[in-house]
């Protein structure tokens, strides 16, 4: 039988490997407690910085109303009136006419003829423009403008709701004009006309009736 004796007066033992470990762990949690450190203190240099950039527009939102106030209280009636005008000039050249004339188009039945259209109003809603129109259609049946209100409801592009309708008799023809509240919501992405550009199209499609 083989007996293994260790003969050392001292046997050997690595008491060095647990103070490096532990001087390891310790280092790099030291490491990981700087590097967080940076990131928080980072953080709420730059939410610090938002805030201020907040505050800043904010205060500068808050002059230019006072400004635009004081000098809507400044300006006559005549000059409010030139003003809003002025607006709606604007709303009308940023308004695709052309756009309106291929939308309306693509509703109307191939037996209701249009007579007259002419928009009451325009307005914004976010970035849309937006249309009240008078339209006046000529059909010989009553079933035909139901079914196209309703297809022109359904798309949400207009929003038509039946006015009037007066029996029209004559020029070989006899049928029933209807008078139709409309709003328009243009699709965005489209070119605008000018208002000239519009009526001269609807004077030569009138002159062509």
């Amino acid at each position: 039988m083989d007996v293994n004796l260790n003969l050392a007066s001292k046997p050997f033992n690595n008491r060095a490997l647990p103070w490096i470990l532990t001087v390891v762990i310790l280092f790099v949690s030291l490491v990981g407690l700087i590097v967080v450190f940076q990131l928080t203190t980072s953080a709420k240099r730059q939410n610090t910085g938002v805030e201020a950039d907040v505050n800043r527009l904010r205060q500068e939102e808050q002059a230019l109303l006072e400004k635009a106030k004081a000098v809507q209280k400044s300006l006559t009636q005549q000059q409010q009136q030139t003003l809003q005008a002025a607006h709606q000039l604007v709303d009308r050249k940023a308004f695709s006419w052309s756009r309106l004339f291929a939308d309306l188009e693509a509703f109307l039945p191939n037996d209701v003829r249009v007579s007259r259209i002419a928009v009451r109003g325009l307005g914004t809603e976010g970035s849309q423009t937006i249309a009240d129109l008078d339209l006046v259609v000529f059909s010989k049946s009553y079933g035909t403008i139901d079914e196209m209100i309703h297809a022109m409801d359904q798309q949400g592009i207009f929003h038509a709701e039946l006015r009037s309708q007066n029996l029209q008799k004559g020029r070989g023809e006899s049928g029933t004009e209807y008078e139709l509240k409309v709003v328009y919501r243009p699709r965005a992405g489209f070119a605008s006309e000018s208002v000239a550009s519009v009526q001269d199209q609807t004077k030569s499609t009138g002159e062509a009736k």
